[in-house]
């Protein structure tokens, strides 16, 4: 029991740093005011992971592309990884690293916002992602754990939860992405 209790304490004591992080804070906010004016002027919001930050990609693209609270019309965004097809051609062609870049090559437009998800904000295919992304004059938003990793230096945005345990990382993750698309959602329907 003591074991469950220290568990669900480190996922408050995580949330509570966010919490009275008002740099984090003003960087949450800026994100929503970012994301807001791209879908308003037609753009897209791709977002990119590896294992769990890709489902937990998945999720937060679904909830702008379907809904979050409210019944509405949806928005332009998707997770880069859904298409097991290219995925694993791409792979097997040329090389991991580049699953993603190649998607942004492919598809991504000057205005248009990539969210990359890693832990330790040092994952090859999301850093390649973002160097491409730049090349094109994306906004790139980084959520990372405490350091940020080699991402801290390419992103405009970095969500860095205050901690270095992947699953308390995760779990900031998928609540400060829970927020974004709340707040988004309430910015541009009104």
């Amino acid at each position: 029991m003591d074991k469950i209790k220290n568990i669900i304490q480190a996922s408050v004591d995580t949330k509570s740093q966010i919490l009275q992080d008002s740099t984090l804070l003003d960087t949450i906010q800026k994100v929503v005011d970012v994301i807001t004016d791209a879908f308003k002027k037609g753009k897209r919001v791709y977002f990119c992971g590896n294992g769990g930050s890709a489902a937990d990609a998945q999720h937060l693209a679904a909830e702008f592309s379907g809904r979050f609270y409210t019944d509405r019309k949806a928005l332009p965004a998707e997770a880069l990884h859904c298409n097991t097809s290219y995925l694993t051609a791409v792979a097997n062609d040329y090389g991991y690293d580049v699953v993603y870049s190649r998607m942004i090559d492919g598809i991504g437009q000057e205005g248009d916002v990539l969210i990359g998800l890693s832990t330790s904000g040092n994952s090859a295919n999301i850093i390649k992602a973002f160097e491409v992304a730049k090349e094109k004059q994306m906004i790139t938003i980084a959520f990372t754990g405490i350091t940020g990793g080699q991402m801290k230096a390419i992103s405009n945005y970095l969500i860095n939860v205050p901690s270095a345990d992947t699953p308390r990382i995760q779990e900031s993750h998928i609540m400060i992405g829970h927020i974004v698309c709340q707040l988004v959602e309430e910015k541009y329907f009104g």
